[in-house]
């Protein structure tokens, strides 16, 4: 055992499959939002990087994008960085919707471990949706891959056994100085994630209109001397018709849009935000080096 008064530093993966938990997961070891959490699969874009901390123990985060069956550019894009995410950390979590089991998804992230030769810990979340039974028999079978160290069930949502997968995480750390300030919670830039936030409530209020035909880009973030902020976002959209959807009848949506994402921007940054959101029809944002740029993503042709 290590003296209680030694740093460690630890690098942890969180891969699954879309809308397994695994931004709701990050955000209750970091105890803040860093990640944008909705209903919809896929919402996670970028290898969003959260620090949580156990005793004398710094865990830094990342949280992958969904690995699934690729059909577009960013598709590809979202995959590869699920994939570099587990590559650069020391332990990787791999998380199960305890009600959708093993399924394709979950089946090619298997296969792409067993053939990395790689261990990981398994986390099965989501475990108050389903019968003690069936989480059992679904235990039972993903070990027999024989690909885990350890399994843990838990709910993400309300908390059930999340500390002790953070303790026995920090209990694999390996000695070494702290990566962060003891105060970070993230190394994603407050202009990703206030893009992030505005995305979140794109999805939210707008889900079933357009899932994933916008994007948005903050183009300019003003400090003022009261201590505030002036944000000016883009929402892109690919279609004009979309571009109507997101505005509204009157410009309600965006106001809507604007509210939410203020407030929620305000409790993170803790300080006035001005917001100023903007509509833009951009066909071919996905084919747009720039924005995987801006989103941390590599450009896959």
């Amino acid at each position: 055992m290590a003296p209680s008064n030694v740093q460690k530093c630890g690098f942890v993966a969180i891969i699954g499959s879309p809308n397994a938990g695994k931004s709701t997961l990050l955000n209750r070891m970091v105890g803040a939002k860093v990640a944008i959490v909705t209903h919809k699969v896929q919402t996670t874009r970028t290898r969003v990087t959260g620090i949580g901390l156990h005793e004398n123990t710094q865990l830094v985060f990342i949280d992958t994008p969904g690995i699934f069956a690729p059909k577009r550019r960013l598709d590809r894009a979202m995959v590869s960085a699920a994939w570099k995410g587990s590559e650069d950390a020391e332990q990787t979590v791999l998380m199960v919707d305890a009600k959708k089991g093993v399924d394709d998804n979950v089946e090619r992230i298997l296969t792409g471990l067993g053939d990395a030769n790689r261990k990981a810990i398994l986390v099965i979340n989501k475990i108050d949706t389903v019968k003690r039974e069936s989480l059992l028999a679904l235990v039972q079978k993903l070990n027999e891959s024989e690909l885990f160290e350890e399994t843990f069930l838990i709910s993400a949502l309300n908390g059930d056994g999340v500390e002790d997968l953070k303790s026995h995480l920090a209990g694999l750390a390996p000695e070494g100085p702290w990566m962060y300030p003891e105060d970070q919670i993230s190394d994603v830039t407050m202009r990703l994630l206030a893009a992030e936030i505005t995305r979140e409530k794109v999805y939210l209020r707008l889900h079933e209109e357009l899932p994933y035909a916008t994007t948005v880009e903050t183009e300019a973030w003003d400090e003022r001397p009261d201590g505030s902020v002036r944000i000016e976002q883009v929402i892109h959209v690919e279609r004009d018709s979309q571009k109507g959807i997101v505005i509204g009848k009157g410009g309600k949506m965006l106001k809507m849009l604007g509210q939410m994402a203020r407030e929620d921007m305000q409790e993170n940054f803790d300080r006035k935000i001005h917001l100023f959101l903007h509509v833009r029809v951009t066909e071919k944002w996905a084919d747009d080096k720039t924005m995987y740029e801006d989103m941390g993503l590599e450009f896959v042709e």
